[in-house]
């Protein structure tokens, strides 16, 4: 029987299973199952056809209300190229509603700008964004993006002198009513003509036909920080959208505000979910709380079919390029590997890199070089941290040593004594470090913990090197401490003195 595996035709045996299918598949991981549509409806969707005198284009609309208030009878005979230039391409004029702002916009290639001449709506255009850039078209204070080019992209740049718009009509899809399912279950029965979604893959702002802005470089790190597993968790959504929360909260720069359409990956800027990131199911309007970082290219079906607690498994193209944590002679065969020039602040295979410059992927790639910081691997601590048991507290730890967003992080070591080895991160005053996981018995040589807030000493992260009945790693009685991990090398701070910064490595 016939089987359509991410886009692609397989033959498969009567009787398969989706683990036959999928045998290296990530179990953690949910595919979408569409079976063969049964009855369908027509019914309308956002999309909208264009067609000129130099081809068809399809623009998905971010309001369908739009369409109908825009697209009036009689509109396309007045839609001729009225200007055009190496940014975009304007055809009108017409007479709209349009409220400018006089201000300039943003703008990405294939973006369709509602805007007017000399801010008279009644001098009205469409206008086609050819590349990215930035423009007063005296379009409103959002920008004025009512749409996004997905189909026809290349006629762009093919439009000249004399064409004009046709027809535009609103496009009606196959509303299909077939069942759909997401699942984990590698037994689930595989029929003839079923679709099966297994992945979903993002294309970030800024890296496109293999051009390289960096505009947008900070916010698209995130994007990219937060899929380094290939790994989205669903931790939430909405009828139009869902999230991956993660990485709540963490403080993200507003880079570029565009339309959400179908498909559209953002990070949210401001707010108690500042951090999270969203992928859009249907267009909604711009937010001055959202920054766009990307959009999908793959498996917008799994997307619009998963719910509250799925994983999706995720590819980002370009792969984030992190060098932190590796060691010199990774980092170099990494780099190599991706085309890019490495410099090193010192010679030595075994040394470990513990920061890069530039510190963002598409930076990296613009410059087409990095160089990295790397320290002897005598003076990095390795560590395990036990965040099944003690969930905010390795959060928090995270957050002050920079954990939380690459493999190395930092802290001092204050004070040493017996066999005691005491260091103090910097975790921010507001931060409640609640009593969690706290040692019912006699707690293991080597063991990392955290003085939770029922002791002066809150914040202190400690080890002992021997085994105490007693008091815990940080020298506080078992109910102020929160036993957060493991150090896999104690061997290592021996020979380390008071003051010292210690790099320390998270080993998952």
């Amino acid at each position: 029987m016939e089987i359509h595996l991410d886009g692609e035709r397989r033959e498969v045996p009567v009787g398969s299973r989706l683990g036959d299918l999928l045998p290296e598949r990530d179990v953690r991981c949910s595919v979408a199952v569409i079976r063969p549509a049964l009855e369908e409806d027509a019914a309308e969707s956002q999309e909208v056809r264009f067609l000129t005198s130099a081809g068809d284009m399809v623009v998905e609309m971010a309001d369908p209300g739009m369409v109908s208030r825009l697209f009036l009878p009689g509109l396309a005979e007045q839609l001729r190229l009225h200007w055009q230039d190496r940014y975009a391409a304007a055809f009108g004029p017409f007479a709209s509603v349009v409220r400018p702002a006089r201000q300039p916009g943003r703008y990405e290639r294939g973006d369709v700008i509602l805007g007017c001449g000399g801010y008279d709506p009644s001098q009205s255009h469409l206008i086609f964004a050819r590349m990215r850039h930035t423009a007063d078209y005296g379009a409103p204070a959002d920008g004025g993006v009512i749409g996004r080019v997905v189909t026809g992209r290349g006629l762009l740049d093919r439009i000249g002198d004399g064409d004009r718009v046709i027809e535009v009509e609103r496009i009606f899809q196959r509303a299909d009513r077939s069942h759909a399912i997401v699942t984990r279950d590698a037994e689930f029965p595989l029929e003839d003509g079923m679709q099966i979604i297994s992945y979903v893959e993002a294309e970030v702002l800024g890296f496109e036909a293999g051009e390289v802005d960096t505009e947008t470089a900070r916010s698209v790190e995130h994007f990219l920080l937060s899929v380094q597993s290939g790994r989205f968790p669903v931790d939430r959504s909405g009828s139009t959208y869902i999230a991956d929360t993660h990485l709540v909260p963490t403080k993200v720069p507003m880079e570029f505000s565009g339309p959400r359409l179908e498909g559209t990956i953002t990070v949210r800027t401001a707010g108690k979910s500042s951090g999270a990131v969203y992928i859009y199911t249907q267009g909604v309007s711009a937010s001055p709380a959202h920054t766009v970082v990307g959009k999908v290219v793959h498996g917008i079906e799994l997307v619009r079919f998963a719910g509250e607690g799925d994983i999706l498994a995720i590819r980002a193209e370009p792969e984030q390029f992190d060098l932190v944590g590796l060691s010199l002679a990774e980092a170099e065969a990494v780099a190599a590997r991706r085309g890019i020039a490495l410099t090193a602040d010192t010679a030595g295979e075994d040394r470990v890199v513990i920061g890069q410059m530039p510190g963002t992927t598409i930076e990296v790639l613009a410059a087409k070089a990095v160089e990295v910081a790397t320290e002897s691997p005598d003076h990095v601590i390795s560590i395990t941290l036990d965040e099944a048991a003690a969930p905010r507290s390795v959060a928090i730890l995270r957050e002050a040593t920079g954990l939380k967003h690459h493999a190395v992080g930092k802290m001092p070591l204050v004070f040493m004594f017996e066999d005691v080895f005491l260091f103090k991160p910097k975790i921010a005053k507001n931060v409640g470090i609640i009593p969690e996981n706290v040692p019912t018995g006699e707690t293991p040589a080597f063991t990392l913990a955290m003085t939770n807030d029922s002791r002066r000493g809150t914040g202190m992260v400690g080890v002992r090197t021997k085994p105490n009945a007693e008091f815990g790693p940080t020298s506080e009685p078992f109910t102020g401490t929160n036993i957060i991990g493991k150090v896999l090398d104690m061997g290592n701070l021996a020979g380390m003195r008071e003051g010292t910064t210690v790099y320390v490595k998270e080993v998952k």
